[in-house]
């Protein structure tokens, strides 16, 4: 037992210094739960586009895990790694994932602090090029929420690579670890991400539906349309079947099988993730709200809300009256022809929060709070 104890506080004061993550002993590992869940991806049996996905496909789609970047970012990364253990008695954890990669975690405990916030914990995924040591971490921390973030596979103190498999994997780790060492449960859970993020969000809510929220900040629908863009056309067949085969961040596929509450936060100034949406509703929809995106301020976005005459009492009476008389899954189809346009300027605005922000502008704290619930 003093054996043990010793063990225990020695291990607690190396964790308030900086060392290689490599040789630090296993916190937790999938095969603790009996039965983790993880994504599979197919495997294509193209050479181009396994070569693709391997060598620049996947060093663009994930910057972060090119090791010149992160040597350049080494000094960086230290410091906010302090600045999470020092201010804010930040743990660093190793878990393993069930593809065998180690996944670099730093979990802040405000549970303690006697705030409400602190009593959920938000799990932050970060972008293609963001680690926890500086990513969006900061933005819950701020609200006094508890905190878990963890690094892509490949980056920082993370092994492996970051495919598809190998994040849904790590996702899934981080999750397990979240309930079974750490006493959340997925009722207290609210998934945040950032940018590409969305993906492991995105899965995370697919797969653990008994999760709070989520909220997806700068992210896209679909990694195809982007890919296409940047790409030249006479490699659309090709950038096609890579992605779909190896690259498959269809995010908005997995987000329509999660039932909980989603908030949505759109740049409006983002220089990076398409403005082109899922077409869920009417051209009439589609065309107001397009109008209410395109307001250039708050006071032009309430100007456009009033004027379609948008009865927000009316607008809740109709979503309770459809979901008390129908045991219907999302995406619902709700609202007359004539009141559709109302109902889609209330859904945009309740789901939907405009920043006025570049895509890698960090999101503030008071923007972010849990989802709209009906």
């Amino acid at each position: 037992m003093t054996k043990t104890y010793f063990l225990l506080s020695f291990q607690k004061k190396l964790r308030c210094y900086d060392f290689d993550f490599s040789h630090w002993p296993l916190d937790f590992s999938w095969t603790e739960v009996s039965s983790p869940s993880y994504a599979t991806v197919s495997l294509s049996v193209f050479v181009c586009s396994f070569v693709i996905a391997h060598t620049f496909g996947r060093r663009m789609l994930y910057p972060g895990s090119v090791g010149l970047l992160q040597k350049a970012m080494r000094p960086m990364l230290q410091q906010g790694q302090a600045k999470l253990i020092e201010e804010f008695d930040g743990q660093r954890n190793k878990l393993v994932a069930c593809d065998g990669n180690e996944i670099d975690t730093m979990f802040v405990d405000r549970r303690r602090d006697g705030g409400q916030n602190g009593q959920t914990l938000v799990i932050c995924c970060e972008g293609n090029a963001g680690f926890y040591e500086v990513g969006c971490m900061n933005t819950p921390l701020e609200g006094g929420y508890s905190v878990l973030g963890w690094n892509h596979p490949g980056f920082g103190g993370s092994t492996g690579v970051p495919f598809p498999q190998n994040e849904a994997n790590a996702m899934d780790v981080v999750i397990q670890f979240a309930v079974h060492k750490l006493g959340f449960s997925l009722s207290d859970i609210v998934i945040y991400a950032w940018s590409i993020g969305g993906f492991t969000a995105s899965w995370a809510v697919m797969s653990y539906p008994e999760i709070q929220s989520l909220v997806l900040d700068a992210s896209f629908d679909d990694l195809l349309p982007l890919a296409l863009k940047v790409m030249p056309d006479s490699w659309r067949p090709l950038v096609q079947h890579t992605v779909r085969q190896y690259m498959n961040l269809n995010n908005a596929a997995q987000v329509l099988k999660y039932q909980g509450p989603v908030l949505l936060i759109r740049r409006t100034r983002d220089e990076i993730i398409t403005t082109t949406y899922p077409k869920i509703m009417t051209d009439e929809g589609i065309r107001v709200v397009r109008q209410w995106l395109g307001a250039s301020s708050p006071l032009e976005e309430a100007s456009v809300y009033s004027g379609y005459e948008v009865d927000d009492d009316w607008c809740v009476s109709v979503l309770q009256s459809y979901q008390a008389d129908r045991d219907v899954s999302f995406p619902w189809s709700v609202g007359k022809p004539w009141g559709r346009r109302q109902l889609a300027l209330f859904l945009a605005r309740k789901y939907m929060r405009n920043f006025e922000a570049t895509h890698c502008t960090p999101l503030p704290a008071i923007e972010f709070h849990p989802p709209w619930r009906l």
